[in-house]
């Protein structure tokens, strides 16, 4: 059955259609995301959930999206969905970072212009039919510097046109390495050097507890008499009160804000005042923008629904269609191994560690981190998945750890997965042969080669002669066809391990008639899903 999506937000046509030639059932209902109790009711016929900024993606719209699994938000922000609710329910948020960066760039520099030269208040003024050309006096940018809060995609394309302008690009970026900065042609300075130093700031970071208030009074105290201050960011970002007073002190020379840290913004401390230049969240408010935007979210929810690639995922680790295609038998053998250990595992885990050799440690790790973990916590929350395994494990506080080697023996790669419980560590590592078939390739340190199947029975014993027959008779009398029969042992007359992949779940009778022959240790039926 082809996945089904829903456009409950103003989305184009052209994006809409992108869904359907890729053969997914998309309803169009850009009006639907303004009725949330319509909303609620038939979101849960749907896989996907195209959005712009109207629809509200609450716990209680994820409670009734029994079958969603992507939220794809045509823009950057993503304030309109609860990530952390759709995380535990193991729904992937996708924004789209990318596709207005240049728009908000270039609104970040026209407001930088309007300010610079007054522009909106001598249009009003000469709208009016007043001639005052004395009154606005403006100030060029050439020569300037510019301070530029977050080096990042956007602010990256304001350095380069800033630069363009002929202005001294000052950034403030942790992130920023020194290398970056010199291929940019700026200069990398400390928060509080950018603050004494700068004519003009702009900011372009997201919304974060590190930013939060980053430009506080504190801060704003610090700046260079004269400044004019950009924000086409995120609301929150700057003391508006504080600025509000500096402005009208006559220390800070202007203002452009598209942000507000409450919007709609009906009421601002900003509002009204001298040399403020205010618009309404136009950031990404082109033609251009909202088309590219639209179309990269159709694109990259079609693509995670028919081909498992992650892209610009806000709550999971992405996996590229190139990535998808080489990793998904990894995948799956990093599910198989994660759902052997949490199955075998009665107790609390503590810990669960990982250890990646060869070309296995080469690929996207974080994404098999999680498929792990996923398989791992299926025994405790069937519902359980990529998404939404790593805050379960956080929320039992189970430390996850991973390591890294080059290959070490006969394959090419493989992963080993060890849990650890207060009582023991349990460990099993897999492969994946040339033909994209998981294996199962030691247990418990003991070297098998077992094909994994749907239904599965391990048992463990001492080596003694009879183990084959006593597996083979009992369970050829309870009609249970044996597909596939591995064996392992530590050394002659040590600990022995049988896996079997069998055509149906291994019955109870059976398992107790085998309990009865004294033979086994442990006698424990698996599952897995190999779909």
């Amino acid at each position: 059955m082809a996945p089904k999506v829903l456009v409950s937000d103003k989305l184009s046509e052209t994006a809409v259609q992108i869904f359907r030639d890729r053969g997914i059932d998309v309803d169009f209902m850009p009006d639907l995301g303004k009725d949330k109790e319509k909303l609620a009711e038939v979101i849960g016929q749907y896989d996907g959930l195209a959005i712009r900024s109207a629809t509200k993606v609450t716990p209680t719209i994820l409670e009734a999206a029994t079958n969603l699994k992507v939220v794809g938000r045509a823009g950057i922000g993503t304030d309109n969905v609860d990530k952390e609710a759709a995380s535990k329910k193991g729904v992937i948020v996708m924004n789209t970072p990318f596709g207005n960066m240049i728009t908000t760039a270039e609104h970040a520099i026209a407001m930088m212009f309007a300010v610079a030269r007054q522009i909106p208040e001598a249009s009003e003024s000469t709208h009016a039919g007043k001639w005052e050309k004395s009154k606005f006096m403006g100030v060029e940018l050439t020569n300037k510097t510019l301070g530029v809060i977050g080096a990042g995609n956007i602010g990256g394309i304001v350095c380069d046109r800033a630069r363009g302008l002929k202005m001294k690009v000052v950034a403030y970026d942790p992130f920023l390495s020194a290398e970056k900065a010199d291929k940019m042609g700026v200069e990398k300075v400390e928060l509080d050097d950018l603050l004494a130093r700068a004519d003009f700031i702009t900011l372009h970071v997201p919304f974060t507890e590190a930013t939060a208030n980053i430009l506080s009074r504190e801060n704003l105290e610090k700046t260079k008499k004269g400044v004019r201050i950009i924000n086409c960011a995120r609301g929150g970002l700057v003391d508006e009160e504080a600025l509000a007073e500096l402005l009208k002190s006559g220390h800070v020379a202007g203002a452009a804000f598209d942000v507000f840290s409450e919007e709609p913004a009906k009421e601002n401390a900003l509002f009204n005042l001298p040399n403020v230049v205010c618009t309404p969240h136009l950031g990404a408010a082109t033609t251009e923008a909202q088309e590219n935007v639209a179309l990269q979210v159709a694109e990259q929810m079609a693509n995670y629904l028919l081909t498992g690639a992650v892209e610009n995922a806000l709550n999971m680790p992405s996996v590229t269609a190139e990535e998808a295609k080489v990793m998904g038998p990894w995948i799956k053998l990093a599910d198989h191994l994660g759902a052997f250990s949490g199955q075998m595992t009665d107790e609390p885990i503590k810990a669960i560690n990982i250890l990646y050799d060869g070309v296995a440690a080469e690929m996207n790790l974080a994404a098999l981190n999680c498929s792990v973990v996923a398989g791992i916590m299926k025994k405790a929350n069937p519902d359980v998945n990529m998404v939404s395994a790593p805050v379960v494990a956080k929320e039992r506080g189970i430390q996850i750890s991973t390591t890294n080697q080059d290959k070490s023996g006969a394959f090419d790669g493989y992963i080993k997965v060890t849990v650890v419980t207060d009582k023991r560590e349990r460990s099993i590592a897999g492969t994946v042969f040339s033909d994209g078939k998981p294996r199962f390739i030691q247990i418990k340190g003991i070297n098998i080669d077992a094909e994994i199947g749907a239904n599965m029975l391990y048992t463990t014993n001492e080596d003694v002669p009879g183990i084959i027959g006593a597996l083979g008779q009992t369970l050829g009398d309870e009609g249970v066809n044996i597909a596939n029969f591995t064996l392992g042992r530590a050394d002659v007359g040590g600990e022995a391990i049988a896996l079997l992949y069998v055509d149906e779940p291994v019955p109870a009778e059976a398992r107790a008639k085998l309990a009865e022959t004294d033979m086994f240790r442990q006698i424990k039926p698996l599952a897995f899903d190999v779909a």
